[in-house]
Protein backbone atom coordinates (compact mmCIF):
# COMPACT_ATOMS: atom_id res chain seq x y z
CA UNK A 1 0.00 0.00 0.00
CA UNK A 2 1.65 3.49 -0.91
CA UNK A 3 1.09 6.83 -0.95
CA UNK A 4 -0.66 7.22 2.37
CA UNK A 5 -0.31 10.25 4.28
CA UNK A 6 1.95 10.12 7.52
CA UNK A 7 3.00 11.99 10.26
CA UNK A 8 -0.62 13.17 11.73
CA UNK A 9 -3.79 11.95 10.58
CA UNK A 10 -6.92 11.46 11.52
CA UNK A 11 -8.82 7.60 10.95
CA UNK A 12 -12.32 7.30 10.19
CA UNK A 13 -14.29 4.28 10.69
CA UNK A 14 -18.11 4.15 9.67
CA UNK A 15 -20.38 1.52 9.37
CA UNK A 16 -24.01 1.17 8.76
CA UNK A 17 -26.31 0.65 12.32
CA UNK A 18 -28.28 -2.52 12.01
CA UNK A 19 -27.11 -3.59 8.43
CA UNK A 20 -28.38 -7.19 8.74
CA UNK A 21 -31.52 -5.61 10.01
CA UNK A 22 -32.03 -3.89 7.03
CA UNK A 23 -31.07 -6.66 4.87
CA UNK A 24 -34.01 -9.04 5.95
CA UNK A 25 -36.19 -6.00 5.70
CA UNK A 26 -35.32 -5.02 2.20
CA UNK A 27 -34.51 -8.61 0.35
CA UNK A 28 -31.47 -8.79 -1.68
CA UNK A 29 -31.98 -6.46 -4.24
CA UNK A 30 -32.76 -3.50 -2.49
CA UNK A 31 -30.74 -4.19 -0.04
CA UNK A 32 -27.88 -4.10 -3.10
CA UNK A 33 -29.30 -0.81 -4.00
CA UNK A 34 -29.02 0.81 -0.56
CA UNK A 35 -25.78 -0.14 -0.18
CA UNK A 36 -24.73 1.18 -3.58
CA UNK A 37 -26.20 4.31 -2.84
CA UNK A 38 -24.36 4.31 0.84
CA UNK A 39 -20.83 3.43 -0.76
CA UNK A 40 -21.40 5.78 -3.32
CA UNK A 41 -22.42 8.87 -0.39
CA UNK A 42 -19.55 7.38 1.25
CA UNK A 43 -16.10 7.81 -1.38
CA UNK A 44 -17.78 10.81 -2.80
CA UNK A 45 -17.94 12.94 -0.13
CA UNK A 46 -14.87 11.65 1.64
CA UNK A 47 -12.73 11.93 -1.46
CA UNK A 48 -14.40 15.64 -1.97
CA UNK A 49 -12.55 15.86 1.57
CA UNK A 50 -9.09 14.83 0.21
CA UNK A 51 -9.24 11.44 2.63
CA UNK A 52 -7.73 8.59 1.60
CA UNK A 53 -9.76 5.23 1.24
CA UNK A 54 -7.68 2.14 3.16
CA UNK A 55 -10.01 -0.96 3.57
CA UNK A 56 -13.74 -1.54 3.21
CA UNK A 57 -15.86 -4.63 3.49
CA UNK A 58 -19.49 -4.34 2.84
CA UNK A 59 -21.24 -1.78 4.32
CA UNK A 60 -18.24 -0.56 6.61
CA UNK A 61 -15.19 2.12 5.32
CA UNK A 62 -11.84 2.79 6.78
CA UNK A 63 -10.06 6.26 6.05
CA UNK A 64 -7.42 8.46 6.80
CA UNK A 65 -6.85 12.38 6.17
CA UNK A 66 -4.56 14.55 6.72
CA UNK A 67 -6.06 17.13 8.36
CA UNK A 68 -8.44 16.66 11.41
CA UNK A 69 -11.13 19.62 10.76
CA UNK A 70 -11.70 17.41 7.07
CA UNK A 71 -12.53 14.95 8.35
CA UNK A 72 -15.04 16.13 11.01
CA UNK A 73 -16.58 18.31 7.88
CA UNK A 74 -16.53 14.89 5.55
CA UNK A 75 -18.28 12.99 8.42
CA UNK A 76 -20.77 15.70 9.42
CA UNK A 77 -21.31 15.71 5.47
CA UNK A 78 -22.00 11.74 5.04
CA UNK A 79 -24.67 11.84 8.10
CA UNK A 80 -26.77 14.94 6.18
CA UNK A 81 -26.19 13.09 2.69
CA UNK A 82 -27.57 9.66 4.38
CA UNK A 83 -30.83 11.77 6.12
CA UNK A 84 -31.42 13.41 2.49
CA UNK A 85 -30.87 10.35 0.15
CA UNK A 86 -33.88 8.64 -0.55
CA UNK A 87 -33.64 4.97 0.20
CA UNK A 88 -35.83 1.77 -0.56
CA UNK A 89 -38.64 1.71 1.18
CA UNK A 90 -38.47 5.10 2.52
CA UNK A 91 -36.26 3.39 5.12
CA UNK A 92 -33.75 4.96 7.18
CA UNK A 93 -30.42 4.05 6.99
CA UNK A 94 -28.29 5.46 9.84
CA UNK A 95 -24.49 5.62 10.07
CA UNK A 96 -22.06 5.62 12.86
CA UNK A 97 -18.46 7.32 12.48
CA UNK A 98 -15.88 7.30 15.33
CA UNK A 99 -12.71 9.60 14.75
CA UNK A 100 -9.29 9.88 16.60
CA UNK A 101 -6.10 11.46 15.32
CA UNK A 102 -2.79 10.22 15.57
CA UNK A 103 0.80 9.36 14.57
CA UNK A 104 0.54 5.98 12.99
CA UNK A 105 3.56 4.43 11.71
CA UNK A 106 2.99 3.31 7.90
CA UNK A 107 4.47 -0.04 7.00
CA UNK A 108 3.87 -1.93 3.30
CA UNK A 109 0.76 -3.16 4.36
CA UNK A 110 -0.97 0.50 5.45
CA UNK A 111 -1.22 1.54 9.00
CA UNK A 112 -0.10 0.07 12.29
CA UNK A 113 -0.04 1.12 16.10
CA UNK A 114 -2.72 1.60 18.91
CA UNK A 115 -4.21 4.81 16.99
CA UNK A 116 -5.79 2.68 14.45
CA UNK A 117 -7.55 0.29 17.44
CA UNK A 118 -8.56 3.82 19.16
CA UNK A 119 -10.14 5.15 16.21
CA UNK A 120 -12.08 1.43 15.58
CA UNK A 121 -12.96 1.42 18.93
CA UNK A 122 -14.36 4.67 19.29
CA UNK A 123 -16.34 3.49 16.04
CA UNK A 124 -17.81 0.62 17.84
CA UNK A 125 -19.51 2.69 20.51
CA UNK A 126 -21.47 4.72 18.07
CA UNK A 127 -24.65 4.41 17.36
CA UNK A 128 -27.04 5.21 14.00
CA UNK A 129 -26.69 8.80 13.52
CA UNK A 130 -23.56 9.21 15.69
CA UNK A 131 -19.87 10.60 15.19
CA UNK A 132 -17.84 10.11 17.99
CA UNK A 133 -14.34 11.81 18.75
CA UNK A 134 -11.30 10.95 20.82
CA UNK A 135 -10.36 14.01 22.72
CA UNK A 136 -6.99 14.53 20.37
CA UNK A 137 -9.08 14.94 17.21
CA UNK A 138 -11.90 17.46 19.54
CA UNK A 139 -9.08 19.61 20.55
CA UNK A 140 -7.86 20.01 16.67
CA UNK A 141 -11.28 20.18 15.03
CA UNK A 142 -13.15 22.38 17.74
CA UNK A 143 -12.81 26.13 16.43
CA UNK A 144 -13.40 24.39 12.77
CA UNK A 145 -16.76 23.02 13.29
CA UNK A 146 -19.32 22.92 10.01
CA UNK A 147 -22.40 25.53 10.73
CA UNK A 148 -25.06 23.78 12.72
CA UNK A 149 -22.83 21.17 14.66
CA UNK A 150 -21.64 21.30 18.25
CA UNK A 151 -19.49 19.21 20.76
CA UNK A 152 -20.74 17.14 23.89
CA UNK A 153 -18.83 15.90 26.24
CA UNK A 154 -19.50 12.21 26.87
CA UNK A 155 -16.58 12.03 29.63
CA UNK A 156 -14.09 9.37 30.50
CA UNK A 157 -15.16 5.70 28.08
CA UNK A 158 -13.67 2.38 28.29
CA UNK A 159 -12.54 1.36 24.80
CA UNK A 160 -11.73 -2.45 23.89
CA UNK A 161 -8.51 -3.20 24.21
CA UNK A 162 -6.97 -0.05 25.36
CA UNK A 163 -5.62 0.14 28.77
CA UNK A 164 -7.36 3.45 30.80
CA UNK A 165 -10.86 4.98 30.05
CA UNK A 166 -10.40 7.68 27.69
CA UNK A 167 -12.65 11.44 26.87
CA UNK A 168 -14.73 11.25 24.16
CA UNK A 169 -17.05 13.49 22.14
CA UNK A 170 -19.76 13.66 19.81
CA UNK A 171 -20.67 15.92 17.39
CA UNK A 172 -24.62 16.74 17.31
CA UNK A 173 -26.02 17.56 13.89
CA UNK A 174 -28.86 20.07 14.13
CA UNK A 175 -30.90 18.00 11.35
CA UNK A 176 -29.80 14.35 12.29
CA UNK A 177 -32.10 12.61 14.95
CA UNK A 178 -29.32 10.84 17.30
CA UNK A 179 -28.88 10.52 21.29
CA UNK A 180 -26.09 12.47 22.12
CA UNK A 181 -25.31 9.75 24.46
CA UNK A 182 -23.69 5.77 23.35
CA UNK A 183 -25.86 3.29 25.30
CA UNK A 184 -24.28 2.17 28.50
CA UNK A 185 -21.47 0.02 28.03
CA UNK A 186 -22.16 -3.66 28.19
CA UNK A 187 -20.74 -6.06 30.47
CA UNK A 188 -17.08 -7.98 29.55
CA UNK A 189 -19.04 -11.04 28.28
CA UNK A 190 -21.15 -9.36 25.52
CA UNK A 191 -18.22 -6.66 25.01
CA UNK A 192 -17.10 -8.35 21.62
CA UNK A 193 -20.36 -8.55 20.61
CA UNK A 194 -21.11 -4.78 21.26
CA UNK A 195 -17.88 -3.51 19.47
CA UNK A 196 -18.73 -5.48 16.33
CA UNK A 197 -22.73 -4.72 15.57
CA UNK A 198 -22.00 -5.96 11.98
CA UNK A 199 -19.98 -8.22 10.81
CA UNK A 200 -18.37 -5.91 8.32
CA UNK A 201 -16.97 -3.37 10.78
CA UNK A 202 -16.02 -6.43 13.23
CA UNK A 203 -13.92 -7.26 10.15
CA UNK A 204 -12.11 -4.08 9.96
CA UNK A 205 -10.85 -4.06 13.96
CA UNK A 206 -9.56 -7.27 13.62
CA UNK A 207 -7.96 -6.68 10.52
CA UNK A 208 -6.14 -3.74 12.50
CA UNK A 209 -5.13 -5.58 15.55
CA UNK A 210 -3.51 -8.27 13.51
CA UNK A 211 -1.52 -5.77 11.48
CA UNK A 212 -0.28 -4.57 14.50
CA UNK A 213 0.92 -8.16 15.82
CA UNK A 214 2.16 -9.03 12.56
CA UNK A 215 4.24 -5.54 12.61
CA UNK A 216 5.77 -6.31 16.16
CA UNK A 217 6.69 -10.03 15.32
CA UNK A 218 8.41 -8.79 11.84
CA UNK A 219 10.29 -6.13 14.13
CA UNK A 220 11.77 -9.39 15.98
CA UNK A 221 12.31 -11.59 13.47
CA UNK A 222 14.52 -8.77 11.77
CA UNK A 223 16.35 -8.05 15.38
CA UNK A 224 17.22 -11.83 15.78
CA UNK A 225 20.75 -12.63 14.17
CA UNK A 226 19.68 -16.23 12.65
CA UNK A 227 16.52 -14.55 11.09
CA UNK A 228 12.96 -16.34 11.90
CA UNK A 229 13.14 -18.33 15.37
CA UNK A 230 12.71 -21.69 15.65
CA UNK A 231 9.57 -21.36 18.24
CA UNK A 232 8.46 -17.29 17.67
CA UNK A 233 8.70 -15.46 20.39
CA UNK A 234 5.72 -13.43 20.32
CA UNK A 235 3.64 -14.87 23.22
CA UNK A 236 6.58 -13.99 25.86
CA UNK A 237 6.92 -10.40 24.59
CA UNK A 238 3.02 -10.06 25.32
CA UNK A 239 3.72 -11.40 29.08
CA UNK A 240 6.71 -9.06 29.14
CA UNK A 241 4.56 -6.10 27.91
CA UNK A 242 1.75 -7.25 30.08
CA UNK A 243 4.28 -7.00 33.50
CA UNK A 244 5.85 -3.38 32.48
CA UNK A 245 1.65 -2.61 32.22
CA UNK A 246 1.15 -3.65 35.56
CA UNK A 247 4.64 -1.94 36.88
CA UNK A 248 2.98 1.18 35.59
CA UNK A 249 -0.46 0.57 37.11
CA UNK A 250 0.83 0.42 40.13
CA UNK A 251 3.75 3.31 39.78
CA UNK A 252 6.81 1.70 39.38
CA UNK A 253 6.96 2.92 36.18
CA UNK A 254 6.37 6.33 34.41
CA UNK A 255 4.63 6.38 31.35
CA UNK A 256 7.65 8.07 29.47
CA UNK A 257 9.74 5.24 31.16
CA UNK A 258 6.98 2.53 29.93
CA UNK A 259 7.15 3.21 26.56
CA UNK A 260 10.68 3.50 26.29
CA UNK A 261 11.02 -0.30 27.56
CA UNK A 262 7.96 -1.33 25.07
CA UNK A 263 10.02 0.05 22.15
CA UNK A 264 13.39 -1.65 23.40
CA UNK A 265 11.42 -5.02 23.97
CA UNK A 266 10.08 -4.71 20.19
CA UNK A 267 13.17 -3.69 18.17
CA UNK A 268 14.81 -6.84 20.21
CA UNK A 269 17.29 -4.50 22.71
CA UNK A 270 15.36 -6.65 25.84
CA UNK A 271 12.94 -4.83 28.42
CA UNK A 272 15.68 -4.65 31.07
CA UNK A 273 18.01 -3.15 29.50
Amino acid sequence: MVDLPSGTVTFVFSDIEDSTALLKRTGDADYATLLAVHRRLVRDIFSAHDGHEIDTQGDAFFYSFIRARQAVAAAVEVQRAHVKASWPGDLAVRVRLGLHTGEPAVGDEGYTGMDVVRAARIAALATGGQILLSDTTRAIAANVLPDGVRLHALGDRQLKGVDRPEPLWALVLDEVAADPEPPPQPAAAEADEAAGRSMPFRDLVERATASIQSSVLAELERSLPGGRPEAPPPRSVTREIDRLHRLRERGALTEEQYNRLVEKLVAGDGAGS
